[in-house]
């Protein structure tokens, strides 16, 4: 059975809502204003999911999405409206999430930063991999399945990286197995270098570093294969690390190994640090704690300021990395260690008084670290957060301890998306 509805919203997670029986229901690909007919397929106590079978009448806003694919390719859920609208929305989703869930006051709320290019701004893919009895497919899961969606090339990921997908959609049909190779990943860094790793089962790596490295010579791309987990990779070719410039040209350069993490969207990975970098407002005196740290994507920038930074991050790679990015840039006053950051700053900082702690934890947020920060008490927190309902989430302790949100903001690091970045600025009260 179908209904008719009016989308009246958007939400958290890209879906559009609207209301039957005074109930909301949650339907993918529809834009506020959409008159549509829909399908309940998931009808719960307090809400609805819906596929939407029949677009009635347009939105005016609503814009023909660029991508072939877009609407079965889960990666994108907003081509379909213009990046002003999608700003918006975005903006108007981040502030509602946080005064609802941590009862954040709309005088701290800053605009969102958007994206200067709202297309191919992807500095790094994975590449999903099959072998059919049609041929090779190579591209993005279907929507919630794990079926391939072949893609020539994506509109949201970097020219380069588009050019050299094309060049593995002929080389890997003409290997010995591509029914080995379910992943190749691609990354391109702010220098324009490439480095590609090819995910393969069984034996089939050697087989296959043997055939794709004249290729990937040629091409001037640095190839990796991995055959289960980042222990696994190997270098077959080239260089092994990419750089970013995480303060623009001229500053400080990072660089990261395979397997390590960098921000997808490079020129906004600068708008985030530069974010950090003036909320600090260092004198050069201070001593900062930067937990989550990676590679030293806001320790290194911060520690030109610092008297003293301090870098936590579980994966040892990474922190190896920040160690010699320390060196190579000359800063001397900088300490990395490999741990969790729950368990690290128990011992780290309570052993030493920061004036400040930076936090940049995945999407399942910091609670437990957190709770260890209400009790040591630092002055100043930055917490750099991907998920919004996880950061209101684990502001509660906080403002519950004792600090107050001095600016929170939110920056869009992935247009054609729902997703969002922010900087969000505590201190301790009086």
């Amino acid at each position: 059975m179908s209904e008719r509805l009016c989308i009246d919203a958007l939400a958290f997670g890209g879906s559009g809502v609207g209301r039957l029986d005074g109930k909301a229901v949650f339907v993918p690909l529809t834009a506020p204003g959409d008159q549509i007919r829909c399908r309940i397929v998931q009808d719960r106590k307090r809400y609805a999911e819906a596929e939407m079978i029949e677009l009635l009448a347009a939105a005016p806003q609503r814009r023909e999405p660029p991508c072939p694919v877009f609407g079965d390719c889960g990666g994108c859920q907003w081509q379909h409206l213009p990046y002003g609208e999608q700003c918006n929305w975005k903006e108007r989703i981040f502030a509602e999430t946080l005064q609802r869930q941590a009862k954040i006051e709309a005088s701290v709320l800053r605009p969102l930063v958007p994206a200067p290019d709202e297309w191919g701004y992807r500095s790094r893919v994975q590449f999903k991999c099959r072998q059919t009895e049609a041929g090779f497919v190579m591209g993005f899961y279907r929507r919630g399945t794990h079926y391939v969606i072949d893609v020539a090339s994506c509109p949201i990921a970097a020219p380069r990286l588009n050019e050299v997908l094309a060049l593995f959609r002929r080389w890997l049909p003409d290997s010995s197995c591509p029914h080995l190779v379910p992943q190749v990943d691609m990354e391109v860094d702010d220098e324009g270098r490439v480095r590609v790793t090819v995910h393969a089962l069984g034996k089939a790596a050697a087989a296959l570093a043997e055939y794709l490295r004249p290729l990937a010579e040629q091409a001037g791309i640095s190839l990796f294969m991995q055959c289960g987990r980042k222990e696994t990779l190997l270098r077959v070719c080239g260089e092994e690390a990419l750089h970013i410039l995480p303060l623009g040209a001229g500053s400080l350069r990072l660089a990261y190994g395979a397997g390590g993490f960098a921000q997808v969207n490079l020129e906004q990975n600068r708008q985030l640090v530069r974010e950090v970098c003036s909320a600090a407002a260092l004198t050069g005196r201070e001593k900062v704690l930067d937990l989550f740290c990676g590679m030293g994507n806001f320790s290194l920038p911060l520690a030109l300021q610092a008297g003293e930074v301090v870098g936590i991050e579980n994966y040892a790679p990474a922190i190896r990395q920040a160690e010699l990015n320390a060196r190579a840039n000359g800063l001397k006053h900088t300490r990395f260690q490999s741990r969790p950051a729950e368990a690290a700053i128990r011992d780290v900082a309570a052993a030493k008084a920061f004036d400040l702690v930076v936090l940049d934890p995945p999407r399942t947020g910091a609670y437990e670290v957190v709770r260890e920060l209400v009790r040591l008490r630092p002055p100043r927190i930055i917490y750099v957060s991907c998920d919004p309902p996880t950061l209101a989430r684990d502001l509660v302790p906080l403002l519950h301890g004792g600090y107050e949100v001095v600016s929170s903001r939110p920056f869009d690091l992935f247009p054609q998306t729902y997703h969002t970045e922010s900087v969000t600025v505590l201190r301790l009260g009086a």
